[in-house]
């Protein structure tokens, strides 16, 4: 198969009219992962979110849809809310996928490549709160970052 990365994703939107949401499909190609981090960034900047708060944002995305990319049945989607139910606002980085494409091969003495296993961590490290939802048809990974 031949797929070439769109250079927009015009299949993305916000939500007029509540708390800003962005919804954005992922095509199932290696590319989508800098489309989707440029995509978000000027997102994220048009919804006036502190600089640290971007940088860090981008870099939950990143590993987020590098795991959906990576691990999981097409198809997958970004989704980007700010909220402030419970407490402070905080900004919730989705996304959804079709759930996990098999076994990833390991290595025959039970180490982790080097390349690969550090997501998680990062994510752990950079949100406040994140988590996994199972329902029928897919899994949402999802993390919380300040939104001040």
């Amino acid at each position: 198969m031949n797929a070439s990365a769109p250079t927009e994703y015009s299949d993305s939107y916000a939500m007029p009219g509540r708390d800003p949401e962005f919804r954005c499909p992922l095509p199932h190609i290696p590319e989508a992962v800098g489309l989707v981090r440029r995509r978000a960034q000027t997102v994220l900047t048009g919804w006036n979110l502190p600089p640290a708060t971007i940088e860090n944002a981008i870099l939950v995305i990143s590993e987020l849809v590098t795991n959906a990319l990576t691990h999981a049945l097409p198809p997958a989607v970004l989704q980007l809310s700010r909220t402030a139910s419970e407490g402070p606002r905080v900004l919730r980085i989705a996304v959804t996928d079709a759930g996990p494409a098999g076994a990833v091969p390991r290595p025959a003495d039970g180490r982790t490549p080097a390349e690969h296993g550090r997501g998680n961590g990062i994510v752990s490290a950079l949100a406040t709160r994140h988590g996994t939802r199972v329902a029928p048809g897919g899994i949402t990974r999802w993390a919380d970052l300040p939104a001040v």
